[in-house]
């Protein structure tokens, strides 16, 4: 586990994208590009990091950040969470420990709190994130629409 960089670019939209295609962590229909990426990576905020698992073989094998959940100083103590694994590598613990991670940087930035939506059909998403103490505060009805349809969204939370 380590900071992302802008050499890992590349790998971190193939993941995203790979997210974005199957259709189970993201309301987003269009693949993004590269320059979508770069643009997304250099306008966070230091404490709202990305990290990224290499694997042995210098390969990414998934990628998480603390993004902001609102603009109001009020909720500056939490943060909204994304996790994407790639494909091929989904289910054999790889979130588990990137979340860990993420979850160590967060406090040391004084984040109180970490929220997420997934769906409720998710449920690989879901037992990694109970696994690690999130509770579901409740579900979102028709939150987006995704091929046309509209799409349920859960939000979960945990308290650092």
């Amino acid at each position: 586990m380590r900071l992302a960089q802008k050499k890992d670019l590349p790998s971190i939209l193939d993941i995203y994208n790979q997210g974005i295609q199957d259709h189970i962590a993201t309301l987003e229909e269009d693949v993004k590009s590269l320059e979508y990426m770069r643009q997304w990576f250099e306008d966070r905020a230091v404490r709202h990091a990305v990290v990224v698992a290499e694997l042995p073989s210098a390969q990414i094998a998934g990628w998480a950040s603390l993004n902001p959940f609102s603009q109001r100083l009020a909720y500056a103590g939490v943060a909204d969470l994304s996790i994407y694994i790639r494909r091929d590598l989904r289910g054999h613990g790889i979130g588990s420990v990137l979340l860990t991670h993420l979850e160590d940087i967060a406090r040391n930035y004084n984040f109180h709190k970490i929220v997420l939506m997934t769906f409720p059909f998710n449920q690989q998403g879901q037992g990694l994130y109970r696994k690690l103490g999130y509770r579901c505060v409740g579900i979102f009805k028709n939150q987006g629409k995704l091929d046309g349809r509209f799409i349920d969204v859960m939000a979960m939370e945990k308290l650092l």
